[in-house]
């Protein structure tokens, strides 16, 4: 061969070869950076569970249903939630043993949100539910913070009765699988199920 083509070929040989060096040490950067920004996605997850749906209708008329359900279960004293972040545990005691079973956190008018439409309806969403029984939940799983207080819905059927509607409190804490919320929430479905066909009966 030529001693000015071989001279030529090693010199090409020579930049292909830095050029793929180059190439390589310019991926390894770019992968590890890759590996690490793959790591601020947020991770998701998907679990399908299984939820007791509860209806109460009644034959009593919406105001009805609500007065009783009202005058039964008191408004939720801010003095409680003061004295559990207070970290306040003789009050919280006192509470679990001699306060209410359930009291109502807060109530939204549904039905006034329709009005748009033309067609107003009763129709009363409320959150009900124990804050000591919620802290008893949550200091183990800070998940079930999702269904503390419980969402029940008060609405007027066609016939003008009150209806009842919300899911039970065990079916919905017990996906997480711990045993101390479940229980805990096993009386939430004896509570609740009392107040509220209290109200309807």
């Amino acid at each position: 061969m030529d001693e000015g083509i071989r001279s030529a070929t090693i010199i090409a040989a020579a930049r292909l070869v830095m050029l793929m060096s180059g190439l390589f040490m310019a991926l390894v950067p770019m992968s590890a950076q890759s590996a690490a920004s793959l790591q601020e996605y947020p991770t998701l997850t998907k679990q399908t569970i299984v939820v007791d749906h509860i209806r109460i209708g009644s034959m009593k008329s919406f105001d009805d249903v609500r007065a009783a359900l009202e005058q039964s279960v008191p408004q939720l004293d801010p003095g409680l939630l003061k004295a559990l972040a207070d970290r306040d545990v003789a009050r919280a005691n006192r509470e679990q043993e001699q306060g209410p079973e359930l009291s109502i956190f807060q109530v939204r008018d549904h039905g006034t949100l329709i009005k748009i439409t033309g067609d107003a309806r009763n129709a009363l969403q409320y959150d009900i539910g124990n804050p000591v029984t919620a802290s008893l939940m949550t200091r183990h799983q800070l998940a079930a913070a999702l269904y503390a207080p419980i969402r029940v819905v008060l609405y007027e059927n066609d016939a003008g009765h009150g209806v009842f509607e919300y899911d039970q409190p065990s079916t919905t804490f017990g996906q997480f699988g711990d045993e101390r919320v479940t229980a805990a929430a096993r009386g939430l479905d004896t509570a609740l199920a009392r107040a509220l066909l209290g109200a309807a009966e």
